[in-house]
């Protein structure tokens, strides 16, 4: 896509950078983030006094889920954009197709409504965008640029954050199986249920204190960033729900897993306990621990 970028509507790349890393950060449903946005930008504009009489109860309404960074990073790229709609007043449109377009580029082609909303960008720009061939719709809510491969792992988890991808999913992204995750193999909170992942996935629900064990950022295919887990804590997984699975690609799975220079097992025996399958877990790759 050629990006047509105006140099004088130019936001700082770096600033653009930590904007999207804030937003790409963010799990919890944007409507929540608005709230706390409003919540904290209220309390920004109170007197000293003010400050400490109300404090206490706007932390204890926000829960502390938005962090004051990402506060920071969202916050400034807002002032940015209002200090050129204030320069250029008459380009107030242009001013935000453009950012719409910095975002994007800093993202690697990939934007979602639910990146423009704490900026007050409506989404009609980006129908607008669509409409002009500039960029397109990928499903509901998602648009990439036309010059940029469709990467359905990024689209799919930049459309539901909750979703972590697990077992031979988390796997295939680090050459442990040679299956292609044709339906995605995703793990969520006990609490998440949304119809079209249920659908479109084989979903695995953990409690909280299970769900963060082992979550890192793995590369796609494409090179984009993904949320996922990391090799010992998949091995785990496979292992727990092998009644789910192909029994056959589990054991390709752990004996390639044995045979990696990389493997952790003191990680893995760690992991395994936590999870209470410690014994299942050490009988299972000790039948392919050559």
């Amino acid at each position: 896509m050629k990006q047509n970028l105006e140099e004088k509507y130019k936001i700082d790349s770096n600033i653009v950078r930590n904007f999207v890393g804030a937003l790409n950060s963010i799990t919890e449903p944007m409507s929540q983030i608005r709230a706390q946005i409003k919540d904290l930008s209220d309390l920004s504009k109170q007197s000293s006094n003010a400050l400490n009489k109300i404090a206490k109860s706007v932390k204890k309404t926000t829960n502390q889920v938005l962090k004051q960074s990402v506060y920071d990073s969202i916050n400034q790229m807002k002032e940015e954009i209002k200090k050129l709609t204030s320069a250029y007043p008459n380009e107030h449109s242009k001013i935000l197709a453009n950012s719409i377009k910095q975002i994007m580029k800093e993202n690697n082609g990939i934007i979602s409504s639910r990146m423009i909303g704490p900026l007050g960008i409506n989404r009609q720009y980006l129908s607008i965008l669509e409409s002009n061939n500039e960029i397109e719709r990928v499903s509901r809510g998602i648009y990439q640029s036309p010059n940029v491969f469709e990467d359905s792992f990024f689209s799919f988890q930049s459309k539901y954050k909750k979703v972590i991808f697990s077992h031979m999913n988390a796997l295939y992204f680090y050459g442990m199986t040679e299956e292609f995750p044709y339906s995605y193999t995703v793990t969520v909170p006990q609490r998440y249920h949304v119809n079209v992942v249920n659908e479109k996935c084989n979903v695995f629900y953990v409690s909280d204190d299970m769900l963060e064990l082992g979550i890192c950022e793995v590369e796609t295919p494409n090179g984009n960033k993904v949320r996922a887990y990391d090799l010992e804590r998949s091995i785990c997984d496979i292992i727990r729900s092998k009644n789910r699975m192909d029994l056959e690609q589990v054991k390709k799975a752990i004996r390639k897993y044995m045979k990696n220079k990389n493997k952790d097992m003191s990680k893995l025996s760690e992991y395994s306990k936590k999870m209470g399958i410690n014994e299942q877990v050490m009988e299972m790759v000790g039948m392919f621990n050559d």
